[in-house]
Order: C-alpha cells, then sequence, then structure tokens
C-alpha cells in the first residue's frame, strides 16, 4: 500500500516537474526518444497545431526499449507520427542519441548540418521529465528559446497508463535525484529547490522509493 502521504509528496514532485509552459509557435520541435509512444502523439498534436514546421525525433535503444522498439526510439517515433499524417518530409531522425546530453547535441549538430536557422525549440518529453530536460538543453545549447511540453495528464492518469504505482513515484524519486545532482556535474543549469520539494523528495527515499536512484559515480546525464 501507498501511503497518503507519499501520494501527496508524489503529486509535489509530478507538479515540480513539469514546467507550466504554454506551447507556442517555435522553429522546431525535438521530440525525447523514450518507451513513450506517447511522446510522438503530443509532438504530432503540436505539429498539427501548426506550432512547427519541423520535427527531430532524436534516440537510440536502451534497457527499457530494445525489445519494444528494435528499429531504434527515434525511427519508432518516425513511423507514429506518419502513421497520424505528418508528411515524412517533415521529420528528421537522430538514431544514435542514448541520454539527454546526446538528444540535444546531436539533433543540434542535425540541425546544423541541415542548415536549419532555430531561434526557439519546443521540447517533447514525457511529463515528469519536462523539467530535466529543460535544463539540460538550456545549459547545452543557450542561445536558443526553449519550450517544454508533454502530454497533458494528471498524476493519477500517468500511473493507470504505466500500470505500477510504486515505479512511477520511483521514476519521480529519480528525476528529482536528477535535477540535484546533474548541475554540479555540468549536465545542466542550477534549479532553484522550494523547501516543500526537497522535503517530499525525501520522505519518499526514505519510504523505499528508490529503485530509479543514481550510483554515486553517475557519469551522464
Amino acid at each position: 500500500m501507498i501511503s497518503t502521504q507519499a501520494w501527496a509528496d508524489a503529486q509535489r514532485l509530478w507538479d515540480f516537474q513539469q514546467m507550466g509552459h504554454e506551447p507556442r509557435p517555435c522553429s522546431v520541435a525535438i521530440g525525447l526518444g523514450s518507451h513513450d509512444l506517447g511522446v510522438a502523439d503530443t509532438t504530432v498534436d503540436l505539429y498539427e497545431r501548426g506550432m512547427m514546421p519541423l520535427i527531430v525525433f532524436t534516440g537510440a535503444t536502451s534497457r527499457t526499449t530494445r525489445e519494444r522498439m528494435p528499429r531504434g526510439e527515434a525511427e519508432h517515433y518516425r513511423e507514429r507520427a506518419i502513421e497520424l499524417g505528418v508528411p515524412a518530409d517533415a521529420i528528421l531522425v537522430e538514431p544514435q542519441a542514448r541520454n539527454t546530453g546526446e538528444n540535444i547535441r546531436f539533433s543540434r549538430a542535425l540541425l546544423e548540418d541541415r542548415g536549419v536557422s532555430v531561434s526557439s525549440v519546443l521540447l517533447v518529453s514525457k511529463p515528469y521529465e519536462e523539467r530535466r530536460a529543460c535544463a539540460t538543453a538550456r545549459k547545452l545549447w543557450p542561445e536558443v528559446e526553449w519550450v517544454s511540453a508533454s502530454t497533458p495528464m494528471t498524476l493519477a492518469e500517468y500511473v493507470d497508463s504505466i500500470r505500477d504505482a510504486h515505479l512511477v513515484i520511483d521514476m519521480l524519486v529519480g528525476a528529482q535525484q536528477r535535477l540535484m545532482v546533474y548541475p554540479h556535474q555540468g549536465f545542466m543549469i542550477e534549479q532553484a529547490m522550494p523547501q516543500d520539494v526537497a522535503a517530499a523528495y525525501e520522505r519518499l527515499r526514505t519510504e523505499g522509493f528508490t529503485s530509479r536512484l543514481l550510483a554515486d559515480n553517475v557519469k551522464r546525464a
């Protein structure tokens, strides 16, 4: 059983990890590869709303996507977007990135190689990774303006979609730890941490929501 306090703490982390940006027209969208095809669906929705003329899907495979997405996360996202009606020539695929930093660096290199002028980017991620992705992007590509986006959903809806409440809270705690650790390792910009969020994180760690925490010697974003 997950306690009422743990659910309240998870909600604090969920709220903090989303940026609350209002989508607006940008030069390009970058959809960050993961296990979640909802990122592709949300990127398509933004494209259909006229928010950008071009999409970059970025991501290789990982331990969690190797079987579900054997052709690579970005390629499966591309296929999904085309299935939903996006023209193939409006999509670029970056198939090598294996972490968020590489997602940003490799996407930037691809766009520069194609001669695409970029002043603003719609950065599409899973809901609980908005802040981490945006902080990483602003560190690695500070010259452009970043607008965060994800599938609009509540914590309860996300738990229902994953069907594993404990895992979702583990992921929230892991994402929060990265926001605290990665700035000191040069992976992202520093984040101001509200006291209630820090307290919620510590309580959840103490209660054992720790499967997605980093080892001390982590070397990547």
